[in-house]
């Protein structure tokens, strides 16, 4: 399921089949029943396809983390993915270059990525990118977030507002 999934769920090591099971059941309580969770080999990284809207999808876990915290045992981030594309330079940044129409012209930006399995180097996934992004930089509080997740030879890119990302030890420490 690595070249098919819309969440990227992290998880403590060796929890990843628990952390299946419960991603499983969460997006089941919200709405789908034909969720689908998998491994990536990875420690501490799992995958889940949903066919809720994906925009939807943080909110209501969010709710149902905010009425029903002891639910959330094994799931720790959560983090929409919208396209998955090749590991390599030329790929990120075409695909990247998508995402300046859809951010807002006064609106503010950061690329985070994440790496697993690469060689490839962040700094070279972000001058592939940013580029292409013709809005102000702002690493500290940015309107919005392109999130590069790089797991081996694909990758998960997604245009995120900051609140789109599920920290679940963060929002515990807000209740």
């Amino acid at each position: 399921m690595l070249d098919d999934f819309n969440l990227l769920v992290s998880t403590s090591r060796r929890n990843e089949r628990n952390a299946c099971s419960e991603m499983w059941y969460l997006l089941k309580e919200i709405g789908d029943p034909h969720a689908k969770t998998d491994v990536t080999g990875i420690l501490g990284l799992i995958t889940s396809k949903t066919s809720l809207e994906l925009g939807t999808v943080i909110p209501q876990l969010r709710r149902l983390l905010i009425e029903k915290p002891w639910e959330f045992r094994y799931v720790l981030k959560l983090v929409p993915i919208q396209m998955i594309v090749e590991s390599n330079l030329e790929r990120l940044g075409e695909k990247g270059k998508q995402f300046n129409e859809q951010i807002p012209q006064n609106a503010t930006f950061r690329i985070t990525v994440d790496k697993r399995r690469s060689e490839l180097r962040s700094k070279d996934i972000i001058e592939a990118i940013a580029p292409h992004i013709q809005r102000k930089v702002n690493l500290r509080n940015p309107d919005r977030i392109i999130v590069v997740e790089v797991i081996g030879d694909i990758s998960g890119l997604s245009l995120v507002r900051p609140d789109e990302i599920l920290s679940v030890e963060r929002e515990k420490r807000n209740l």
